[in-house]
């Protein structure tokens, strides 16, 4: 681990000296150490996606995880010249993050601050980013004992097991806002975008066939729910293992418009902040106990349409002002009736 850890700490540097580095320059130093720390600790099935994003929403810089279904966790970088974390941690930004995402690291590249469940667990520093920047030589690297420490928690995570429709329904609340706001709305205004055109295609779709009053506001907020109430139906239909790429198996070929939907998140290439999240909502249902939840709509005499029953339970949780209202310019209503 000192080896890899002072050849890291070369490497950003000489990255530095070239004077023109930005944040994304240092991404590949930051990915190659993940990687190899991961295989120092003998962790296997370790991939690393990097999102460079054009704003300060989206997802955050990195997500770790097998290249299949299970997700590890998020890193979100600044650029080594952000010294002041403590102020980062403040920000909206990471505030979204933290309170979407129950494992990240947030870094500089030189010092990585761990979060679970929102909350700060762990951090070290590696080296003084001063010292480089300073000097235009690698600092000395201190700590390495501390970083193993770090980064043994952060591959050691997992999603618990979801074992009611309460906890079920607020795990997937805050990623479908998260979806809503930050990647369908950002996509949404990204003129000229591949993303901005798929989307405009189903807001179109949408438009024609469920809602003739829509705004771009309402289809954010409709396709979000959409896409999490898709994902929870076909979570009820799978036995055994269950993904993004799997849903499209499990969504019934009388329901055309919600079928447009996932075989565009499932098979097709949809924009890789869609793909990111959503991943992320289908492992939260991969690890849900689905008939142990539906069984308590049956003990508690909600049988015989559990899955509107869930629908209210996840709108009392995800926007209670929208559960208030209950009208069809503000939920997915219209999906939720043809996929029942």
């Amino acid at each position: 681990m000192k080896k890899l850890l002072e050849h890291y700490l070369k490497n950003l540097t000489e990255t530095l000296r070239r004077g023109d580095a930005r944040e994304e320059s240092y991404y590949k130093h930051l990915d190659e150490l993940v990687r190899q720390c991961a295989e120092i600790q003998e962790i296997k099935n370790v991939d690393v996606t990097i999102l460079p994003k054009k704003t300060e929403a989206g997802n955050p810089d990195f997500r770790v995880w097998d290249g299949k279904n299970h997700i590890t966790g998020y890193i979100e970088a600044k650029d080594p010249s952000v010294t002041n974390l403590d102020y980062i941690e403040g920000t909206e930004q990471l505030e979204r993050y933290l309170a979407t995402f129950p494992n990240v690291i947030l870094t500089n590249f030189y010092e990585f601050r761990l979060y679970r469940d929102g909350q700060r667990i762990a951090q070290v520093m590696i080296g003084r980013p001063v010292i480089a920047k300073r000097l235009q030589t690698a600092p000395p690297l201190e700590n390495v004992d501390r970083f193993k420490e770090l980064f043994d928690l952060f591959f050691s995570f997992s999603l618990p097991k979801v074992k009611t429709a309460r906890s079920l329904a607020i795990e997937l609340a805050k990623r479908t806002r998260f979806l809503r706001d930050e990647v369908i709305s950002v996509e949404m205004a990204e003129n000229g975008s591949k993303g901005h055109k798929q989307l405009i295609g189903f807001f179109e779709a949408f438009k024609k066939y469920l809602i003739s009053t829509l705004t771009q506001k309402q289809f954010a907020d409709i396709y979000a729910q959409t896409i999490t109430y898709g994902l929870f139906a076909a979570r009820t239909r799978a036995n055994g293992e269950f993904s993004r790429r799997l849903a499209f198996d499990y969504i019934p070929h009388t329901i055309g418009i919600l079928r447009d939907v996932f075989r565009f998140i499932s098979l097709e290439e949809a924009p890789k902040s869609l793909e990111i999240i959503v991943d992320d909502i289908a492992e939260i249902l991969n690890v849900a106990d689905a008939n142990k939840i539906l069984h308590e709509y049956h003990r508690t005499g909600k049988g015989r349409d559990p899955i509107i029953h869930f629908y209210e339970t996840f709108l009392a949780t995800y926007d209670p002002e929208i559960r208030e209202r209950r009208g069809v310019y503000y939920t997915p209503e219209p999906v939720v009736g043809y996929i029942v």
